[in-house]
């Protein structure tokens, strides 16, 4: 196919933005925002209705290639002469996002797209960006369809899309899509776990430049191509893109490709390995220069067809394929833009702090207090001492009391073998592995109910035996494992019963957790019987055998995975649930959800009533709904406890699918919800007033 497209000559800007530096550290034309009481300078919007003439920082302009004039766009400004919006609701995100006016977009909240895979279609001269870092795009993304163009995708979480299939070719849930656009900026995101890959530049899109991002557990992170013609210019710099197979990127018949200041790392000790890192495919002429390559296999290819110019770059503990040569026509990216490269031994250390959405943009004389102000709300742990502290307990313990704002612990990645607590009077608390992976980061203890206390005084309840424990309210942990490994086969003289996370509090957002165990996993508990406790718990995943999720709060499980687990000598036999709810509260839901695992068919229940206490008075409750059930949950999935019928309870499901599903029809074994009686047992009937956001 030969290329019918006459592109016109680049004209450079005669001005540019500051590069080469992260965003936190741009000082012209930017302004902070985003601080821990989450406001927008002093004409913060509350909703999307409200609107003001767009702040400092929504101006600033894009560098790289999507900074040069062409194709009758002026460089890449985004939404900055619209007005500015702040939505918290996918309508609201939607509404703006394919508005033909332009906007700036404040994404200040968790926003689940609705299908799972939704791709909200771009229009032209719109500037998306998060709220500090509470802007989650989950399950879903963006597209920018053919001549769209001066859009700015900024400071986004965007996540968790993946429908459990690691070379995912059925399902097309890209992070951000782009099919003939041009003038397109996509800078400080972390971009993550998707169906199919993290960005697609595809059919010719042009005038592109990714800047400081990250890009992680993904087969396919970063693909561009998909087409005959030789004419896209595209800016990659200052990304980290880690955990990722392939496509990392693979670069096809693209006409100046010019990266730099990448950090490509193949971490060690996890699941996933790369197959190739930088590609230089089809006619691509590409310039790549002082990045860093760490553990990579095959770091640097290129097909016999294509350029690849390198310079300065560092390859550390890589194997295979390092590759440069090719006749394509030498070219000068500073003949284009103005830029400035990192030395490449910095790179690791500059992007690992730079990348990925930041609390605030720009460190000007105006704004140095209010950023200082927010720094202050971060406590950084790694168990090699390059942090402030080494321990959790210690930043927890270092939290003011009764602070009123929230307070960042963020822990490198390790393993952590400690108790943590969280006291009632430390609200707003997050506990927020920084690793690229939820893995990366584990606190982890083997306690269990019968354990001697250290002091002498007994031994550990069930409660008690808890490696985390948090009885503050507003507390929040992402990105992070939480473990009990107690081995109940070494101590059968002990109760199985051993907890890694016990909540006792309000409002507590769990988010992109692993919770695992085995005999009472996750303890949903409240401060008392007097007091609501609610739970939020999503993209997460909960490992265990026996009452592995249980307790008296308000807790719903949603879009995660519940993986059941053989008993300690090799048995198949458990229980999901054991509620203990108190009359007239909502109990346990699990919504969005799939229940699986390597157990028998046909040896799990859902779940049973758990009085504690025997107290006849609480009316336990579980409802699963919308959710896959494997083969092994049992046809009859409710049983009793401890003399109580599950019967005088309340357990039921609505519209669950995969082996382990009920029937069409209903039984007294199997109740399940009717249509009307499921539009009250919705996720926000159970949070009630509360809107679960980062």
């Amino acid at each position: 196919m030969t290329d019918i497209r006459r592109k016109p000559r680049h004209r450079r800007r005669r001005t540019a933005v500051a590069v080469g530096v992260p965003l936190a550290l741009t000082a012209a034309g930017t302004f902070a925002y985003g601080t821990d009481l989450g406001l927008f300078g002093a004409n913060a919007q509350a909703s999307a209705s409200a609107a003001t003439a767009a702040p400092a920082w929504a101006t600033a302009t894009a560098d790289g290639f999507a900074s040069v004039d062409a194709l009758g766009q002026n460089g890449t400004y985004g939404g900055r002469d619209g007005k500015t919006v702040t939505v918290k609701t996918l309508a609201d995100l939607e509404k703006y996002a394919t508005a033909a006016e332009p906007y700036v977009i404040v994404v200040a909240a968790t926003i689940n797209m609705n299908p799972v895979g939704k791709e909200i279609k771009v229009a032209s001269d719109k500037t998306i960006v998060g709220s500090g870092t509470s802007g989650h795009i989950v399950g879903g993304g963006f597209f920018l369809g053919q001549g769209v163009h001066n859009v700015i995708i900024r400071n986004l979480t965007i996540r968790d899309a993946y429908q459990g299939v690691w070379n995912d070719k059925e399902h097309d849930f890209d992070a951000i899509q782009m099919d003939g656009a041009h003038h397109v900026w996509i800078d400080h995101n972390d971009l993550r776990h998707m169906a199919d890959g993290l960005i697609d530049s595809r059919k010719d899109t042009t005038y592109l430049t990714v800047s400081w991002n990250k890009l992680s557990q993904e087969n396919k992170a970063f693909g561009i191509g998909w087409t005959e013609n030789v004419t896209a210019d595209i800016t990659i710099h200052h990304n980290w893109i880690r955990e990722t197979e392939q496509r990392n990127p693979s670069t096809d018949n693209v006409a100046h490709a010019h990266l730099y200041n990448n950090f490509l790392e193949d971490a060690a000790g996890t699941d996933i390995k790369s197959s190739y890192g930088n590609y230089s495919r089809g006619r691509t002429n590409m310039i790549l220069e002082n990045s860093y390559f760490q553990g990579l296999t095959n770091p640097v290819i290129r097909d016999a067809t294509a350029t690849l110019v390198q310079r300065g770059n560092v390859l550390s503990g890589t194997t295979g394929r390092n590759e440069s040569g090719g006749t394509g026509a030498a070219w000068d990216p500073k003949k284009y833009y103005t830029y400035t490269l990192d030395k490449a031994a910095d790179v690791p250390a500059l992007l690992k702090s730079g990348v990925g959405p930041r609390g605030s943009i720009g460190t000007t004389a105006a704004t140095a207090a209010t950023t200082k102000a927010a720094a202050a709300t971060t406590l950084t742990v790694a168990a090699d001492g390059s942090g402030q502290y080494r321990t959790v307990q210690a930043a927890v313990n270092a939290v003011p009391a009764n602070n009123p704002s929230r307070v960042v612990i963020s822990v490198k990645p390790g393993t952590y073998r400690e108790l943590v607590k969280v006291p009632s009077n430390k609200p707003h608390v997050t506990i927020q592995g920084s690793g690229g992976s939820r893995k990366d980061t584990t606190i982890v203890y083997n306690n269990a109910s019968g354990t001697p206390k250290p002091d002498g005084s007994g031994t550990y309840g069930t409660g008690g035996s808890a490696t985390v424990a948090v009885e503050a309210d507003d507390f929040q942990a992402r990105n992070l494992t939480i473990s009990n490994d107690f081995d109940e086969g070494a101590h059968q003289n002990i109760s199985g019963q051993a907890v890694a996370l016990r909540t006792a509090a309000d409002r507590v957002f769990l988010d992109g957790v692993i919770v695992s165990g085995d005999q009472d996993t996750l303890l949903v508990d409240t401060a008392s019987k007097d007091k609501l406790g609610r739970v939020y718990m999503t993209n997460s995943y909960i490992i265990g055998n026996v009452d592995f999720i249980f307790g008296r709060a308000t807790a719903v499980i949603d879009k995660s995975v519940i993986t059941l687990k053989k008993r300690w000598n090799g048995t198949s036999a458990g229980y999901v649930t054991a509620p203990s709810t108190v009359a007239g509260r909502k109990g346990i839901l699990i919504a969005n959800s799939t229940v699986n695992g390597d157990v028998s068919d046909r040896t799990f229940y859902l779940g049973r009533p758990w009085h504690a206490g025997g107290d006849a008075a609480l009316d336990p409750q579980t409802t699963v709904r919308n959710t896959t059930l494997s083969a092994a949950i049992r046809t009859t999935p409710w049983t009793d406890m401890s003399g109580f019928s599950w019967k005088d309870d309340r357990f039921a499901e609505y519209m669950n699918k995969g082996a382990g599903a009920a029937p069409g029809s209903t039984s007294t074994d199997r109740p399940l919800l009717t249509d009307a009686q499921a539009a009250n047992q919705e996720v926000m009937d159970w949070l009630g007033d509360w809107t679960p956001s980062a």
